[in-house]
């Protein structure tokens, strides 16, 4: 089929400069998710027609399988369908969704293109409050005749309690058709989309109806608080599915997926975590409370304590994380790693056993098997223009307070003591240490405070 996406709005409400199709829900423009559910659809092609914002929404959007088509001036959803007229497959149906109506399930639009067989199928839902929408007018044996703008509705119509969504599937040739026909007589001098509903019933194509499993799938956004709103109702459900997938969620109501999460069996998750990118949790994977994990894997058993702030790292089996800790991109670390509360690691590398229990600094770095980071420990890698890289070999004590001046290397088996600034290699197996000598003075007094003039 064809997908048309209605994209040209410019969202005043929004009170921002921004066009209201790239607001962010979950992580990602509402565009995003709509072109999502397009694509699952297997759509033939997909037109998105684009107005307010004019290139900014175009370029956030590069894929090749999007056909662009703007809308100026904008008069209506019939004269953003016209636009893209040009661009349809005339043999196949067409497909009408909305740019800021970002939570319909394919599933239901599935259903909606079943029912049309062959004619037209719009998608309506019933609400206790209808105010705003246009509403579903029946005949006496129950099939849609028409849809009326509130705006141009009698007392009798705005009573009617079905409205329709502005979603809909027709026959392409019979769209351009109608779309000729329409005219802008109406409250609001806009071209409606709608009216092709009458015009179907008149040429005596039947019109079916589909109705969404929840209502929250046809919801448009306007305003911040609307955006709000399907935000919480987007998480909700995946926590709901995280749930029943057998994922330990210590309040549903407090975790946020800004993109996909994968969690094997067992695992757990406190309050208040954040999910980006595509992050994927092993077997029995615990995350604490006010974690941020982006474009992460984690594999099994794995335990991150609370407030940890991790991104585009691999982490190995067993290793406990945080709390407090960052790990930067270009992070890799094997299996029973420990890195402890105000550690951070950047572009490293590090092997299995090793433990930096706590406020230190490794970037760009390659450390082996069972080394001990002491306290205080800073891999110095930038000299002001260039990174430089510092490699630990296996089974290495570093003592507190050590900074390492990249390029260096420490060899196997060696230990640095503590307060240390190396700048040359430390050999493998023997004690290395810089350190002034130590002076006492006993005849030396604390200067007494001095008295005011």
């Amino acid at each position: 089929m064809n997908v048309v996406i209605l994209a040209a709005g410019q969202g005043k409400r929004m009170h921002s400069d921004l066009p209201k199709v790239l607001h962010r829900l979950a992580g990602r423009p509402l565009l995003a998710h709509v072109i999502d559910t397009a694509r699952h659809l297997r759509a033939g092609r997909i037109v998105v027609v684009y107005g307010h914002g004019g290139e900014t929404v175009r370029e956030a959007f590069p894929e090749r399988d999007l056909a662009w088509v703007r809308q100026s001036p904008q008069l209506g959803t019939g004269h953003a369908l016209i636009q893209a007229l040009p661009l349809l497959d005339r043999g196949d149906p067409t497909l009408v969704l909305y740019g800021d109506v970002p939570l319909t399930r394919v599933a239901t639009l599935q259903a909606l293109c079943a029912c049309a067989r062959g004619g037209m199928a719009v998608l309506t839902v019933t609400l206790d409050d209808p105010a705003n929408y246009g509403r579903i007018v029946r005949g006496a044996g129950g099939a849609i005749r028409r849809i009326v703008e509130e705006k141009d509705a009698s007392p009798e119509e705005r009573a009617l309690r079905e409205v329709n969504t502005g979603i809909l599937v027709a026959p392409t040739r019979a769209l351009e058709r109608w779309l000729s026909r329409l005219s802008a007589d109406n409250a609001q001098k806009e071209y409606y989309l709608t009216d092709v509903v009458a015009m179907a019933v008149g040429d005596g194509l039947p019109v079916a109806s589909a109705h969404p499993a929840h209502d929250w799938e046809t919801l448009g956004v306007n305003s911040r608080a609307q955006l709000a709103q399907l935000e919480r109702i987007h998480q909700r459900e995946i926590a709901s599915a995280l749930l029943e997938a057998g994922v330990a969620l210590a309040d549903p109501a407090r975790i946020d997926v800004r993109g996909s999460l994968s969690c094997g069996r067992d695992c757990s998750i406190d309050v208040n975590c954040v999910f980006e990118g595509e992050v994927v949790l092993g077997d029995r994977v615990v995350v604490g409370a006010h974690c941020v994990l982006r474009d992460l894997r984690v594999a099994a058993g794995t335990r991150i304590l609370p407030f940890c702030h991790l991104e585009e790292a691999d982490i190995g089996a067993g290793c406990r994380i945080g709390p407090y800790t960052r790990v930067r991109p270009g992070t890799t670390l094997a299996e029973d790693v420990h890195l402890g509360n105000f550690v951070e690691v950047k572009a490293s590398a590090i092997a299995a056993g090793t433990k930096a229990g706590h406020l230190s600094y490794l970037g760009d770095s390659e450390i082996g098997r069972n080394v001990n980071v002491g306290a205080g420990t800073i891999t110095c890698n930038f000299d002001g223009r260039n990174k430089w890289r510092t490699v630990i070999e296996d089974e290495v004590f570093i003592g507190s307070d050590t900074q390492l001046v990249a390029p260096v290397r420490v060899g196997r088996g060696a230990t640095l003591g503590a307060g240390t600034t190396l700048t040359e290699d430390a050999p493998p197996g023997q004690l290395t240490f810089s350190r002034v000598r130590q002076v006492s003075k006993p005849e030396w007094a604390r200067p007494g405070k001095k008295s005011k003039a």
